[in-house]
């Protein structure tokens, strides 16, 4: 069922349009990820859905029950904030509080009772890791465990979709780490869209990527889909000889479209993988060429991006 439908959606400062026609879909009980060049419009994207930003042009409209039109969709008469969850890419926290009363406070902003703020409260404490940690100053909190905290703080009122905008980015390893498996954890109950420019992120938690360049869809889809879409075979060599010799042989093969060379490697666009590996390989041992690694296969996610977004 789709829970968020985003139409002709588009953000001018001046002259100057951040996003520039968005149209998507977000499907309930997805993970989706954002993706795009720093300057592409994601951060301008998200406070729209979040209701911070007025669309210049476009509209938003979420799935909200009965009372909507026969579409089954509607632009929310009231505040949206009831529907959504939403964490910056730097979040400000009191530091003076506790975590434990921070989120009490957030319910309350929320429209929730004190009792009920409570006891939502030591779930969220306890769903994020930090029940042990309530009671501490947020000052005294790591990065990662303020990223938890502001998660905790975004779902704290039981929204129907979770924005995270670059929820990582600031973050080592460790943290990293921490805030993703959060995630994953969260993607089980709640439908979550989360910019990022890290595409392994992308691959590895989400169902659904959007891929977006200078405030215009360049990919969108399911991983599946858009590699369907963009992808090609290709054949990666590296040896422990020059390849320039070989290079220039093999862009005479019928079989090879392109080919991007180092002097110890090389990266051949192939039209079909099996004839091309073949070829390749009998070239190889014919001119005894010492390699390290043969590795034949399809594009990576990275060079997927790399395509969509220069195609635009």
């Amino acid at each position: 069922m789709t829970l968020v439908k985003v139409q002709g959606l588009v953000k001018r400062f001046g002259p100057a349009a951040a996003v520039n026609g968005l149209t998507f879909d977000i499907k309930e009980g997805r993970c989706v990820a954002l993706l795009g060049p720093n300057g592409a419009g994601k951060t301008t994207t998200l406070k729209m859905l979040a209701g911070l930003l007025e669309p210049t042009e476009g509209e938003v409209r979420f799935a909200s029950g009965p009372e909507t039109a026969a579409s089954g969709f509607s632009r929310p008469s009231g505040d949206i904030r009831r529907l959504i969850g939403f964490l910056p890419q730097y979040p400000a926290f009191y530091n003076w509080m506790s975590g434990r009363e921070y989120l009490i406070y957030s319910g309350r902003l929320a429209g929730m009772s004190k009792l009920e703020a409570k006891r939502r409260t030591e779930e969220m404490l306890a769903t994020v890791g930090l029940a042990e940690a309530g009671n501490r100053r947020i000052g005294g909190y790591s990065g990662g465990m303020k990223q938890r905290l502001g998660i905790a703080q975004a779902l704290i009122h039981r929204p129907k979709l979770l924005l995270l905008d670059e929820p990582v980015s600031a973050l080592d390893p460790i943290g990293r780490r921490e805030v993703l498996d959060m995630i994953r954890l969260i993607r089980k109950e709640t439908t979550v869209l989360f910019s990022t420019h890290v595409l392994h992120d992308a691959e590895e938690m989400c169902d659904d990527i959007l891929i977006v360049n200078k405030g215009r869809i360049a990919a969108a889809g399911t991983i599946a889909e858009v590699r369907r879409q963009y992808s090609e075979p290709v054949i990666r060599v590296q040896a422990e000889a020059p390849l320039d010799e070989s290079v220039e042989r093999w862009r005479r093969f019928a079989c090879v479209n392109e080919i991007e060379s180092g002097r110890y490697e090389a990266r051949l666009s192939v039209t079909d993988l099996e004839q091309a590996r073949a070829s390749l390989w009998r070239d190889l041992g014919e001119h005894g060429v010492p390699v390290n690694r043969f590795e034949a296969g399809r594009t990576t996610l990275e060079e997927l991006f790399i395509k969509a977004v220069n195609a635009q």
